[in-house]
């Protein structure tokens, strides 16, 4: 399968957009693509649309197509992430009960760490049972400014 790659541009810095050629949103990396990767030729453009309006605060909901790679597991607690509305938490013990494994929140936070889509399938918005942030693949600090944007009055992380 051929992969096709973007960097775009965000507040919190260069992100990787992953597609395949039907446009399925397979990845994103903190960071910019991969050197040597294919230049996606307008499959990314509706996510890196989607995300722009989303860091301006224009969109809460996103609306593309997804296909992430995991074990059944992992996509069903990726399938749970999609369900948290925006500026709102859960703790990785309310997402274990959601997927049905109430005693494996630990698995449930591997499967939450291994989510190839973040932001869009917002796996920042699960935080510990003391209300503390932990772990993310952009790093504790993007996850507090991905938080801080949704809850907060700004317009965007642009101001």
């Amino acid at each position: 399968m051929r992969l096709l790659w973007q960097t775009l541009g965000t507040p919190i810095g260069p992100l990787g957009l992953c597609a395949d050629a039907d446009g399925k949103l397979k990845e994103i990396l903190f960071g910019p693509a991969p050197s040597m990767s294919v230049a996606a030729d307008g499959e990314t453009d509706e996510a890196a649309k989607q995300l722009a309006e989303y860091f301006k605060r224009d969109r809460k909901e996103f609306d593309l197509k997804l296909a992430p790679v995991g074990t059944e597991f992992q996509l069903a607690v990726w399938s749970e992430l999609e369900k948290i509305p925006f500026a709102q938490t859960i703790t990785y013990a309310e997402l274990a009960a959601r997927v049905g494994q109430p005693k494996a929140f630990r698995a449930v936070g591997n499967a939450n760490g291994r989510n190839p889509i973040p932001i869009i399938i917002p796996c920042h918005r699960v935080i510990g049972s003391d209300g503390r942030l932990t772990g993310f693949a952009g790093g504790v600090d993007i996850k507090q400014r991905l938080l801080n944007l949704e809850t907060s009055g700004q317009n965007s992380l642009f101001d």
